[in-house]
């Protein structure tokens, strides 16, 4: 292992978790200052001395995720904590075990979708309610810069399996009976999806085609996020071949499920939350239903004309939570494939959106590919494009100039709305990096049209 020069680089703490290349910028010193510093801030969060804390602890299956998580417990430990350990787990796992069991706060050793090579730990408290940069994360990262000093210790752990509890909460979301057979081909990217999902595949009766199923942080099969086309490569073709009725791919920390209809097309997250926010609402009538500024007009259309009521949150799963919270939303989803659950800890899950999009194409008697039809003739979305710009802020207040005659807001980056098209430019938070989504609601070669216009200003 290389050896870190510096116990934890300011880079490491982002908007949403603790995230960086194991051995170079994270490391179990790391690991065990975080579970130091993360005891202290939860301490202040909750008003209670470290010493009356309960936190969980899960971890994924990266090889390095062992030592991280045993030292991050370690850390907890020494600063009087109670540690309940459920070991190697999804993270969606980790807020149920949070949310069920009222403990203080959680940690997951995780860096989600990042390629092998990366570790990360991502924290909540108590209810599941993620820390992000600007609730905590800066905290525990000023913590650490202060000097931790001597560890007071007299902290404990338990072990405990939450893995049927999960199980059996995951299924609550839908009515079992309804799910038809069909044939479903499912990727869990050699993440934590196969052991946390397959078992309530087969409870449902389904003819089940996994690829990578098995936990492997070596990632033999491909990458784990299905975001990216090359990773999407392998299921869609399995759906063609095998004439299946579903493709459904996660993620590797598996809080995010992707799909693929029967024809063996990719769906948008934003049309799929248009998709469950109408089966919500058929559940919920008139409830609250989030998205994101980034998704396409199809959601907060197809929520209005369900009869329920919309709203937008920041991009980010701390943002979203907290946001649900605030509006009491019974569900929302983001263009990136993640959805939230008011029943569910407000947190988002990989799990039940697999479910109800299994049970929706059972109920409707219809496939993927036809449901999704509705949008995509009439929406046209370009997705997310990233383009490197040296200073971001200043090439969002250009494209706000440029387009002022159009309907101006700054929830996330700038978002522009006309009557026929909207986009938004957003930061990233890691890179240079501008990203746009925009959409038509002419044509796709409107769309084309518009959207080689903003990123010509863009990348000017």
């Amino acid at each position: 292992m290389t050896e870190q020069q510096v116990l934890a680089p300011p880079g490491i703490f982002k908007a949403y978790d603790i995230r960086g290349i194991y051995g170079t910028e994270m490391d179990e010193t790391t690991a065990l200052a975080v579970g130091r510093a993360f005891a202290r801030v939860l301490g202040r969060m909750r008003e209670k001395p470290p010493a009356e804390l309960r936190v969980g602890l899960g971890r994924d299956m990266r090889p390095s995720a062992p030592s991280m998580a045993q030292e991050l417990r370690d850390g907890l430990i020494f600063e009087g904590v109670t540690v309940v350990d459920a070991g190697m787990i999804a993270t969606e796992m980790l807020y149920e075990l949070v949310g069920s069991h009222e403990l203080d706060g959680g940690a997951m050793v995780t860096p989600s979708h990042n390629p092998k090579g990366y570790t990360g730990i991502k924290l909540v408290r108590e209810g599941a309610l993620a820390l992000s940069g600007d609730a905590g994360i800066g905290d525990v990262r000023r913590e650490i810069e202060a000097g931790l000093g001597p560890a007071p210790g007299g902290g404990s752990f338990e072990e405990v399996d939450i893995w049927d509890q999960y199980r059996q909460r995951a299924l609550s979301f839908i009515d079992p009976e309804k799910v038809k057979p069909m044939q479903v081909v499912v990727d869990g990217s050699n993440g934590m999806a196969g052991p946390m999902v397959g078992p309530i595949l087969e409870h449902l009766g389904l003819d089940v085609v996994p690829l990578f199923f098995v936990p492997d942080g070596d990632f033999p099969g491909h990458g784990p996020n299905p975001l990216l086309e090359e990773n999407q490569r392998l299921i869609v073709e399995r759906v063609r071949s095998e004439g299946a009725d579903l493709g459904i791919a996660w993620d590797g920390d598996a809080d995010r499920c992707f799909f693929i209809d029967e024809q063996g097309s990719f769906c948008d997250g934003d049309f799929v939350c248009a998709l469950l926010a109408r089966a919500a609402l058929a559940k919920e009538p008139g409830a609250m239903i989030l998205y994101d500024p980034r998704s396409s007009r199809a959601v907060p259309d197809t929520i209005a004309a369900a009869g329920g009521r919309s709203g937008l949150s920041r991009v980010g799963h701390a943002f979203f939570k907290a946001r649900m919270r605030e509006e009491h939303a019974f569900f929302g989803g983001e263009v990136s494939g993640h959805y939230y659950f008011r029943e569910f800890w407000c947190a988002d899950s990989g799990t039940i959106p697999a479910l109800l999009m299994l049970e929706l194409i059972s109920v409707e008697g219809r496939g993927l590919a036809e449901m999704m039809s509705e949008f995509r003739s009439h929406y046209f979305i370009s997705g997310e494009i990233n383009s490197e710009v040296d200073d971001q802020q200043a090439k969002m207040e250009e494209i706000a100039e440029r387009y002022s005659d159009g309907e101006i807001t700054h929830l996330d980056g700038v978002s522009v709305d006309y009557p026929d098209w909207h986009f938004n430019v957003r930061p990233s938070n890691t890179e240079p990096l501008l990203r746009l989504n925009l959409e038509s609601l002419i044509s796709r070669e409107d769309m084309e049209q518009k959207r080689d216009e903003v990123l010509g200003l863009i990348r000017s």
